[in-house]
């Protein structure tokens, strides 16, 4: 495989801890997320745009904090009422056997009988794609406060559930992530490359390629990835067929234009 083939596969996105960037902004944000948790709060509230590193940062918490404090994971929403409270409860009961007529309402009694003694936490990943009826039902366990929600969700302009009078009022911290500063994304680009060791790829770009970067993606990372992924197929096809038009020592604007064209963020 050819180098710029593997500088491909560093920006393509997905939802893994390891895609995890330090940065001053998200390292913010961790932390925030991480002392909320530890507090006795019913719901925290995570949202942003689609590639602000939402399901990232819920990823990085779950595993650093998942031996420590009782911490469970729901990634991908549980549509069936009766599968989600056999997952609640599985969370609260490890050791217990799963009643066969497990209902929502015995699972509210459950929790009530156990307020003093049982305490997790639960991040609900991509909690927008929750039905309405559900989102309710999440907001009245919480009421218990055996179990403390993480629901991280997109900000849209149609529906925004923070606006909701009765969502609202159960939510004690709202953390709003957002796309990231030039200066972010600087730190995004050089410090995925320096972890797959690639440092002197990481130094070929310019604060005018930053720049360049920035204005086309507007600093979210979802987007970063895939003008990076594009950035690197185009080097790649130069380096194969015509490999004295590229450079080892600096990167071209020309050729994040020519990315940013062939995914729609300009045009010819």
């Amino acid at each position: 495989m050819s180098r710029y083939r593997q500088l491909q596969n560093i920006f393509i996105d997905r939802i893994e801890v390891n895609q995890y960037i330090g940065l001053d902004t998200s390292i913010l944000f961790y932390n925030k997320l991480l002392e909320s948790i530890r507090k006795p709060l019913k719901m925290i509230l995570l949202y942003g745009r689609p590639g602000t590193g939402k399901s990232v940062l819920i990823n990085k918490i779950y595993h650093d904090a998942k031996d420590k404090r009782n911490v469970f994971l729901i990634s991908t929403p549980i549509q069936k009422e009766e599968e989600f409270i056999k997952k609640l409860y599985s969370f609260i009961l490890p050791e217990s056997t799963i009643p066969e007529d497990l209902t929502y309402n015995r699972f509210i009694d459950i929790c009530n009988a156990l307020k003093e003694k049982k305490h997790v936490t639960v991040l609900l990943d991509e909690a927008q794609l929750y039905p309405s009826g559900m989102m309710e039902k999440i907001r009245l366990i919480s009421d218990t406060r055996v179990i403390k929600f993480v629901v991280s969700l997109h900000k849209t302009e149609k529906e925004d559930l923070i606006a909701k009078e009765h969502f609202q009022s159960r939510i004690w911290e709202t953390i709003e992530l957002k796309n990231g500063t030039i200066h972010d994304t600087r730190m995004y680009i050089q410090k995925k490359l320096i972890h797959h060791n690639y440092f002197e790829i990481a130094n070929m770009f310019s604060n005018s390629n930053i720049r360049l970067i920035h204005r086309f993606t507007k600093g979210n990372y979802r987007e970063i990835n895939k003008l990076m992924f594009t950035l690197f197929e185009i080097y790649d096809y130069y380096e194969t067929n015509k490999p004295s038009k590229i450079s080892d020592t600096k990167i071209k604007n020309k050729y994040i234009e020519m990315s940013a064209l062939k995914l729609g963020y300009i045009h010819a």
